[in-house]
């Protein structure tokens, strides 16, 4: 983004007298917005607060847009150029920005998504105005920006929330956007009583209020439902316009995650509770396990409390889990959850590892300290030495004097990436180059490193540690190139999103979709640093991250629009109309790619596809599933009526005759065959779908069959009227299974499409095969 000190512009004849500026008549009149940096510090304490001292002082209230008193200091203002330049030598401006109109913005996802401003979905949607987002996370930073109120209207009536007081938080600190602040902390203050302070809140370093001290919180509910801020970056990397894909969402925060601390079911429990009584129309939870392994339903505190908020009409999306690439690896699986995987978008920061013999290794990077000015440094890798510890750069693992002035290789894995630079630094080293285990393969995501850092994919820093291990006085350097953008191709589904298949109910897949969750830039605390690290002491107020909890709060905010624009949606309709429209290409137009292997990815990696708003505000026909539906379900997979109650608060009714799980109305299709059968076998599946669209509209089928397998449907043709608006269908999966050749995934995937010329609707069709025992 454009910035300088206006030192150039025409100057206005200034007067100063008892600390205002009275303006002359200015050589240009063309008002422009300016972004003023202010040093708070030197505000004289005659003014009660920083706008008092701006307004006295700099510029007329009227002409004052923002006021910005948190990482980024000063305020916002339309004044002529003149003005711009005259300001700009009073000695509290640090510098001044012209606001200018740009197509890049910050948060680049929602155009990614196919957003676009005054028409399609954000239009019809009005930007998801009045709809609550409840958020569980680590709480929130309320002063930033990305949570103004200016514009909106009032509070919606139905809402029954409260902004609950606390350390360092207010009721004041709500508003018409944030609309309602709570925090959870009863199960932390119970482990830390009977576990010892190890488990329970540290609050020399937290707030027990619903302000963020982690930041996670305050980045995903900025992204499911910023608003627009201008002039944002990370310390100058993805500088533009940051917003959410709900910008005029409101936003009602519930603080269960606690820094260093986690999360206890009991407060998660909790807030669904709260969120429920207090009338959020969405809830968003970037939680899960994190071992890839998932509970049975009626033992998954998240899936219970997501039941109680779905059977009240209330849209829940959920994040997959950040174990991928391996196969199960998926979180957040129950059916009435939407669970969301990540994939990359067409924005990266590059950054080049420029080795002594030459040979340039391309890696990742959100540095911004000093740059090595292309000067070559000693390379050395300590797990040459096969220590473990040395080789991932643990804490205290590195001997200064084998690392001191030199760039480190280190292996990711263990302890975070960021840390490793520090250990580095530490130790006396210069730079890293952080290389990806096999695991991560080549997926690459950036890092606001406190020393000259970037990350290689698996096979560069192979590269690389071969060259250092092949040369007597092995040498590098490290180039950082700031922000690129129109990558191709993107996305791609992301290496550490959690995979399918389902390792509950394979019937049901997951993860449902993925959005995006590479290098997304949204808001951030106050209280800790980019890196999350104590010794972080730099103040940002956006920070980039990645991870499927930043590919959740895209689908939370979709959902807004959408429940925005159709009210009378269901949360299953919702999940239905952004499956069905998902892409399954990438902007190269191909099939959308694995970064961890580079090969095409599948339904496991992806689900039904990646997000794509600019088509699930009219899908066609949409899988609609009622309360009566779930409970069956639990009926097919084995629950008995007193477990059912666990989850669902009442005693079911199971049918007399078992069903099947795999007819559960959702928007996908998994066939499991049986390895013990062999020959021909074949599956039925029932579905039924709703017309919300034009009442006289005929459907017809498009079949992708599996590689081996034959799918055919029926009837062959939908017709919907005034008065017949759900229709239901029959679809049959044939195998042999003596000769069915499964890919890599374990699995062949096809799939169904209905189309009345207008519309695809679109499901994908999964075929494996499983043991019985």
């Amino acid at each position: 983004m454009a910035a300088s000190l206006y030192g150039s512009l025409p100057l206005l004849f200034l007067f100063y007298i008892s600390g205002i500026f009275l303006r002359a008549v200015a050589v240009d009149q063309t008002v422009k917005t300016f972004i003023f940096r202010v040093d708070a510090e030197s505000k004289p304490s005659i003014f009660p607060t920083h706008y008092h001292w701006y307004t006295s002082e700099f510029a007329e209230s009227s002409r004052i847009l923002h006021v910005y008193d948190t990482v980024f200091h000063g305020f916002s203002a339309s004044v002529t150029p003149s003005d711009a330049a005259a300001l700009s030598k009073h000695p509290s401006v640090l510098a001044v920005f012209e606001d200018q109109s740009r197509e890049l913005h910050t948060t680049r996802s929602p155009q990614f998504l196919g957003l676009r401003t005054q028409q399609g979905l954000w239009s019809e949607s009005d930007y998801g105005s009045d709809v609550i987002i409840g958020l569980f996370d680590t709480g929130i930073w309320p002063e930033r920006r990305s949570f103004s109120d200016e514009n909106l209207g009032p509070v919606p009536a139905r809402w029954k929330g409260v902004c609950q007081a606390g350390v360092r938080f207010s009721p004041t600190n709500c508003n018409r956007k944030i609309v309602g602040a709570r925090y959870f902390s009863k199960g932390h203050e119970a482990a830390g009583r009977w576990e010892g302070p190890v488990t329970g809140i540290n609050q020399t370093i937290e707030f027990m209020s619903p302000r963020d001290a982690d930041g996670h919180g305050t980045h995903t509910a900025s992204t499911a439902a910023g608003r627009y801020a201008f002039g944002a970056s990370m310390e100058g990397y993805a500088a533009g316009i940051a917003k959410g894909v709900a910008p005029k969402a409101r936003v009602a925060v519930y603080k269960v995650c606690w820094r260093n601390a986690g999360c206890f079911d009991s407060d998660i429990l909790a807030a669904f509770d709260a969120a429920v009584n207090d009338g959020v129309d969405v809830i968003s939870i970037s939680i899960g396990g994190s071992d890839g392994v998932s509970s049975p339903y009626y033992l998954d505190p998240i899936a219970i409390g997501a039941y109680g908020a779905v059977s009240r009409g209330i849209f829940v999306s959920s994040s997959a889990g950040n174990e991928g690439s391996d196969g199960m690896s998926v979180t957040n699986i129950a059916p009435w959850l939407v669970t969301v995987g990540a994939g990359t978008i067409d924005r990266t920061f590059p950054a080049e590892v420029i080795l002594g013999n030459g040979k340039r290794i391309d890696g990742v990077s959100l540095y911004s300290g000093p740059p090595l000015k292309d000067k070559m440094f000693p390379l050395v890798y300590p797990g040459k030495s096969g220590v473990l510890s040395a080789s991932l750069c643990m804490e205290n693992s590195l001997d200064p004097n084998l690392v001191k002035g030199k760039i480190v290789i280190c292996d990711r894995g263990n302890n975070p990436r960021v840390a490793k630079g520090l250990v580095v630094k530490n130790a006396g080293g210069v730079g890293m180059i952080l290389a990806n285990g096999a695991q991560a393969g080549e997926g690459l995501v950036g890092d606001a490193h406190l020393i000259a850092a970037l990350g290689v994919g698996s096979d560069e820093g192979d590269a690389v540690k071969a060259y250092a291990s092949s040369t007597s006085n092995p040498t590098a350097t490290i180039d950082f190139k700031g922000t690129l953008l129109g990558i191709k191709p993107a996305p791609v589904v992301a290496s550490f999103s959690g995979r399918g298949p389902n390792g509950l109910n394979p019937e049901i897949l997951k993860p449902d979709l993925i959005a995006p969750g590479v290098n997304i830039l949204a808001a951030w605390t106050d209280a800790i640093g980019p890196t999350g690290l104590d010794p972080d002491s730099r103040k940002t107020e956006f920070n980039i991250l990645s991870g499927t909890s930043m590919a959740c709060p895209h689908v939370s905010g979709a959902a807004a629009l959408l429940k925005s624009a159709h009210p009378d949606w269901s949360p299953a309709a919702i999940r239905s109309a952004v499956m069905t429209t998902a892409n399954i290409i990438d902007n190269k137009n191909l099939s959308m790619i694995d970064e961890a292997t580079g090969k095409p990815s599948t339904p496991y990696d992806f689900g039904a596809g990646h997000l794509n708003l600019d088509q699930a505000m009219d899908p066609g026909l949409v899988y609609d599933i009622t309360n009566n539906d779930y409970v069956n379900f639990l009926c097919a997979i084995g629950y008995r009526p007193k477990v059912i109650q666990v989850i669902t608060r009442s005693v079911a009714n199971c049918p007399a005759k078992k069903p099947l799980p795999e007819n559960l109305n959702y928007p996908s299709i998994a066939a499991l065959f049986s390895t013990s059968s062999k020959g021909p076998q074949s599956k039925t599946f029932i579905r039924t779908v709703t017309n919300v669209d034009q009442p006289n509209s005929v459907y017809r089928p498009k079949i992708e069959s599996p590689k081996g397998v034959t799918v055919t449907v029926k009837p062959t043709q939908l017709a919907f009227t005034e008065a017949v608006k759900k229709q239901s269908f029959v679809v049959t999966v044939t195998a042999d299974t003596s000769n069915l050749v499964l890919g890599d995934s374990g699995a062949v995937f096809g799939s169904l499409s209905w189309t009345d010329g207008k519309h695809v609707v679109r499901s994908p069709i999964v075929v494996t095969q499983f043991e019985t025992f």
